[in-house]
């Protein structure tokens, strides 16, 4: 019997072992009191919602929302439960006992979300936030903003915190980069990010398109090579190229003749003389 049990239990083990971790839910935003997110499309798969207030460190479940079937959540009561009303929310996957990794939520128009407009240039990305909000008229400057940052497509590892506006330098031109937002409480995260937003950085008008440099130049290599080789053709070869030039000349029958025409010949008469003797 013993022996029966351990092999079951061996046998859950390795079933256990061989499922993998289901996929975290995507697209998670909070518009005011309801949370929605996108399932993965995986089967048997649940979601548990969770929250962190403003002045704790420990995450709490939302009770309505552990181990749901559903794709949206009821958060009305987490804001009451928190100063200011400023939570962060995250939604968890589950199947079989197995956890994916837990995703933030953003939110759009929140009190405890900022307000980002994007504006892209050539070699940099303007980030124009407001200090005009409650937890900055509450706390001073207690509270900044953190502007996480990375190129479309990847992790946005690096930001940078300021107390209004900033501007990100030396990003590559041609390429799109993202942007989130969050308020700083003292050097802690409070409330949501902002949903990522953005841009595509512009080429400079100034900096020349590479390929058509090296069409522009392969263009002008040519011209010199066929310039260069007509110059040596008319120098070195122009008595040549003259007498391929001209024209072949003859003179017509009708205006041949001869220098000394035979009619035109005078012969000269032997002349006879006459002696003439002295007279007396």
């Amino acid at each position: 019997m013993l022996l029966v049990l351990l092999s079951f239990q061996a046998l859950v083990q390795v079933s256990v072992v061989s499922q993998k971790a289901p996929q975290p839910p995507i697209n998670i935003l909070a518009d005011e009191w309801l949370l929605t997110w996108s399932s993965t499309d995986e089967n048997d798969v649940t979601y548990t919602v969770q929250y962190l207030s403003f002045d704790h460190t420990v995450w709490k479940d939302v009770a309505s929302c552990v181990q749901t079937s559903f794709t949206s959540c009821n958060v009305a009561f987490t804001k009451a439960d928190s100063e200011h009303g400023c939570v962060n929310l995250r939604v968890q996957a589950e199947r079989s006992g197995l956890k994916s990794q837990p995703v933030q939520a953003c939110s759009r128009r929140d009190t405890c979300s900022p307000d980002v407009m994007l504006a892209a240039r050539p070699g940099s990305l303007t980030v124009y936030l407001s200090k005009n909000h409650t937890l900055a008229l509450e706390h001073a400057d207690h509270v900044e903003h953190r502007v996480y940052y990375g190129k479309e497509g990847k992790g946005l590892q690096k930001y940078k915190d300021g107390y209004s506006s900033l501007s990100i330098n030396k990003l590559e031109e041609g390429q799109s980069y993202c942007v989130e937002v969050q308020y700083m409480y003292s050097k802690k995260p409070v409330g949501l990010r902002s949903c990522r937003q953005c841009e595509v950085i512009p080429l400079s008008k100034h900096k020349p398109n590479p390929t058509l440099v090296v069409v522009v130049i392969v263009v002008l290599f040519i011209l010199v090579l066929v310039i260069s080789a007509v110059a040596y053709t008319i120098i070195c070869h122009s008595r040549r190229i003259k007498q391929c030039l001209q024209n072949p000349f003859e003179i017509p029958e009708n205006l041949h003749f001869d220098v000394f025409p035979e009619q035109c010949v005078l012969s000269v008469e032997e002349e006879h003389c006459d002696v003439i003797s002295s007279l007396q």
